[in-house]
């Protein structure tokens, strides 16, 4: 990581169909994310699995890279129902994860072009919403999903993470109409 680019266009974005290519970026990607806060020596269930987790329709895995170097990530995977206490339905949502730009390339418009291109394939296998979460010690990535149309439905009150929960609607289907079970 951290090599400057050469030209805002010096880079492509293709989808990743095997982890090999893209597992050490990943891990160290979310080492920088969130050092300590995690054991980062074990790969998540996610990777494990990443054949079934990112396979279409209910996956999806971008890399972007710059020659033979990845430059930056992102991913949607179905939606577990896994934060209970939301009213986010598990049918037709997907899970926007493993959003990452390496440094050199941040405020340069490849983390808006990788989510441009994610949204196109989730709208073109049918995915009616996208959910994502976010924590506010990630700096700028709240106001950065605002832009791409997420608005915040809830944010928990956890000390440590204080996550953020986001949606965007993509195609019409039913929404819930408080961001909380009740």
């Amino acid at each position: 990581m951290n090599h400057p680019p050469t030209t805002p266009s010096a880079y492509g974005i293709r989808r990743v169909d095997h982890l090999a290519p893209v597992a050490a970026f990943l891990q160290a990607a979310r080492q920088a994310m969130f050092g300590d806060r995690v054991d980062t020596s074990t790969p998540q269930a996610d990777l494990r699995d990443f054949a079934s987790v990112y396979a279409p329709p209910g996956g999806c895995m971008l890399a972007a890279w710059q020659g033979d170097r990845i430059i930056g990530s992102i991913a949607y995977r179905a939606y577990d129902g896994r934060f209970a206490h939301l009213a986010v339905p598990s049918a037709g949502t997907a899970e926007v994860v493993r959003l990452y730009v390496d440094p050199a390339w941040r405020r340069q418009g490849l983390a808006g072009e990788l989510f441009a291109q994610l949204r196109q394939r989730a709208l073109q296998q049918g995915v009616q919403r996208l959910y994502l979460h976010t924590h506010p010690f990630l700096p700028g990535a709240q106001a950065f999903w605002q832009r791409q149309g997420f608005v915040s439905l809830h944010q928990d009150a956890d000390p440590l993470w204080q996550t953020i929960h986001m949606q965007q609607v993509l195609q019409a289907g039913p929404t819930p109409t408080h961001p909380l079970r009740t």
